[in-house]
């Protein structure tokens, strides 16, 4: 774990972590190392809050995992979860007119982008949409964004929309898909391949977060968060301690001050012990 000296920091009142590539092991899981962390965190009065790209009906592959834990930030802030029940504490749902006309936007500029979303009721995509989506098994609206997103049809309340190119460098589609369309909604990515996750204007990690923290009555200083790609920056930039994780994208890693080791290395287990610790003594 990599620190630098300065000015004591504020006790710290609330830890937030990513879960994908940064919190979890390869194959989603918490390691006993992590989930003792956790645990002692919560037991000293600091709560813990994920806040993930992943949507609501996610999360059910994790709680096992994360234990009880109390509150999940899901979507890259498009809604708020209340991990021990299941609930959908709030949503900040992204327009249909936002949606529609960022797919024709990334249509038009990009072509092959195809389209999914997750939303309240579950999730719905373009047949063209062919990566593996968990619960894809199920039964689920398949159709154009226009039939899907129009009036009568399945998606209201969209958490997410996601776009799906099939061969294009992750980083240089979302470089292409914020010029083109960053103007009508915010546009991220956490996957290794080339897809983007697209939220309400306004709407990222680091604003639901902002606004959770602040009905908490917890000041920016007494967050510590945790992250590894391109959709944590917004949250890492706003805490008042970051760290990225070992593994995390170069971008991250050149955008954050404070490292620690990787996933598989429990890096935010490290680091939750030396902070308990410090506020022990």
């Amino acid at each position: 774990m990599t620190t630098t000296p300065g000015r004591p920091r504020p006790r710290t009142r609330l830890i937030a972590t990513d879960l994908d590539g940064t919190l979890l092991c390869s194959g989603g899981t918490v390691s006993a190392r992590t989930a003792a962390a956790l645990a002692a965190a919560e037991q000293a009065g600091v709560q813990v809050v994920f806040v993930t790209g992943r949507p609501p009906r996610w999360m059910q592959q994790v709680s096992p995992h994360i234990g009880g834990h109390g509150v999940a930030i899901c979507s890259n802030g498009g809604a708020v979860v209340d991990v021990r029940r299941g609930e959908l504490l709030e949503s900040f749902p992204l327009r249909v007119e936002d949606a529609l006309a960022v797919a024709t936007a990334l249509r038009t500029r990009l072509p092959g982008t195809s389209f999914a979303f997750e939303y309240p009721g579950g999730f719905a995509r373009e047949p063209q949409y062919e990566v593996p989506m968990w619960g894809s098994d199920e039964n689920h609206p398949i159709g154009p964004a226009e039939e899907l997103l129009g009036t009568g049809g399945p998606v209201r309340g969209l958490f997410k929309l996601l776009a799906k190119h099939p061969d294009l460098d992750p980083d240089k589609l979302l470089a292409a898909a914020r010029e083109t369309a960053g103007h009508l909604a915010e546009i991220t990515r956490s996957s290794p391949i080339p897809l983007l996750e697209i939220s309400a204007p306004g709407v990222t990690k680091a604003s639901t977060l902002a606004r959770w923290c602040a009905e908490q009555g917890i000041d920016r200083s007494e967050v510590v968060a945790f992250g590894d790609m391109p959709n944590d920056l917004e949250m890492l930039a706003w805490a008042g301690t970051a760290y990225a994780v070992a593994n995390a994208h170069p971008e991250v890693l050149a955008a954050v001050r404070l490292h620690t080791v990787s996933n598989e290395q429990d890096g935010v287990a490290a680091v939750l012990e030396q902070l308990l610790d410090d506020q022990a003594a």
